[in-house]
């Protein structure tokens, strides 16, 4: 039996198994955190880290927030569990209500799961089985685009657009085409959405002339790409995409797992960016990170369209144990609580010119080929060495750990989404800390 005293350093244990670790490299230098509060974790040795990752694009209204701890305590200790099959609690109802309060007009109704990966295999599910509840059976299609993430689920990891990821799972899903990446050279080093791009959402019109419109159930896309590398859409990029499946009756699907609850200053990418879906996926941001949770958010016209029918008969033939879970829906609503006590989005939005500039601020830095930001999102992209993609940015995120700030090392982009209550000063350490990593590795 393992002494169980011996794995703070998580060296020792044999049993773990992390998901998108090298776990050889991970058993020699394990990275461990005992605690965290506010912006700061705790190491197991003692050691405070500035989290510049928001744990991972989730704890946005930071660390350790009393009032969704309370919640999540009292729940437990009130109601366990209880199904939601063809039954529920009043905490769910409350959360559906509430998540409806915040998403853009039109967005009338919430499935609940648990995680932005069942969100994604939920509203594919979703928008398959509304063109067939309307009797449009041909429409079986989806496209998604290049660079985009839609979590690890057969279903999302088809319509993402990263190909190391799908390399060692296929085949997947079969009717999967990709748009292009709606980026280039021209539009390096920017702040907030770039000018110019509009050819790469006609491209959905070349497309669908090659895939036949009346079979394409829907277009999947970040509103901005997170996980891809922080990649925002061209000024109108939307735009045209949200026109161009209008006028084809498909679906347009945002998956806001990412930029979700403040990332961009409003509670959803969709209204910042001024762009409605028709179906939205959501997670991590939802509890603050504090207990899984995801949620599918539809129009009344996707929901409607399930209506018919028997009335004793299930709508859509899908669900997950713990959907609506007491515990995640108690801290939903105290995260709801607390954005709105605490003034999150406009927190986000009064720190995001300052976050911008001591980004760009980075250009001209050794390294440095692109650095890409919105709202509190940023991308630092460095120069691969050469014969060793990804070994530069691993070195850099390295170094800022060992200079007490957690970012996340992507291959050779650096990408940083701190919680969104931070301080201009520790804007200015992420940033100054960034830099001296850049400069000490070669």
């Amino acid at each position: 039996m393992t002494d169980l005293a011996h794995l703070e350093s998580g060296r020792d244990s044999m049993a773990f198994w992390a998901p998108f670790t090298p776990m050889r490299q991970f058993k020699q230098q394990a990275m461990m955190f005992s605690s965290a509060q506010g912006m700061y974790y705790t190491t197991t040795n003692g050691r405070q880290v500035l989290d510049a990752m928001a744990g991972l694009w989730c704890v946005n209204a930071g660390h350790g927030q009393a009032k969704i701890t309370e919640a999540i305590r009292e729940a437990a200790g009130r109601l366990d569990f209880v199904s939601s099959f063809k039954m529920s609690h009043p905490a769910a109802l409350r959360m559906a209500e509430r998540l409806i309060d915040v998403a853009p007009a039109g967005m009338e109704q919430v499935f609940f799961t648990n995680s932005g990966s069942e969100a994604v295999d939920t509203a594919l599910k979703i928008a398959r089985a509304y063109h067939q509840a309307r009797g449009d059976c041909r429409r079986t299609r989806f496209i998604g685009r290049a660079k985009g993430y839609h979590g690890m689920g057969f279903g999302g990891l088809s319509v993402s657009g990263i190909g190391r990821q799908k390399r060692d799972f296929g085949p997947l899903l079969g009717e999967v085409a990709h748009l292009p990446l709606p980026y280039d050279a021209s539009m390096r080093f920017s702040a907030g959405q770039p000018e110019g791009g509009l050819q790469y959402a006609h491209a959905l019109t070349q497309l669908l002339e090659i895939q036949d419109p009346g079979t394409v159930a829907a277009v999947i896309i970040e509103p901005v790409t997170g996980s891809g590398g922080v990649y925002p859409p061209p000024v109108g990029y939307l735009h045209v995409l949200r026109e161009i499946c209008d006028r084809h009756g498909i679906l347009l699907i945002f998956d806001e797992v990412i930029t979700g609850f403040g990332r961009l200053g409003s509670s959803f990418a969709a209204q910042a960016l001024g762009v409605t879906p028709d179906i939205m996926t959501t997670a991590k941001g939802l509890t603050n990170g504090a207990v899984p949770m995801g949620g599918v958010i539809v129009s009344a016209a996707v929901y409607q369209a399930f209506m018919r029918g028997p009335e004793n008969a299930i709508e859509l033939m899908h669900g997950y144990t713990y959907s609506a879970h007491p515990l995640a829906c108690a801290a939903g609503l105290a995260t709801l609580e607390v954005h709105a006590e605490q003034g999150i989005n406009e927190q986000a939005r009064a720190i995001e010119p300052l976050w911008q500039a001591c980004a760009l601020a980075l250009q001209g830095v050794q390294w440095v080929v692109d650095i890409r930001a919105i709202g509190l999102l940023c991308a630092v992209e460095l120069a691969p060495r050469e014969g060793a993609v990804g070994a530069r940015g691993a070195a850099v995120a390295q170094s800022c750990f060992e200079h007490g700030v957690l970012v996340r090392g992507s291959g050779d982009t650096i990408v940083i989404s701190p919680p969104l209550v931070i301080t201009r000063d520790q804007v200015a350490q992420i940033f100054d800390t960034l830099r001296s990593a850049i400069l000490s590795v070669a």
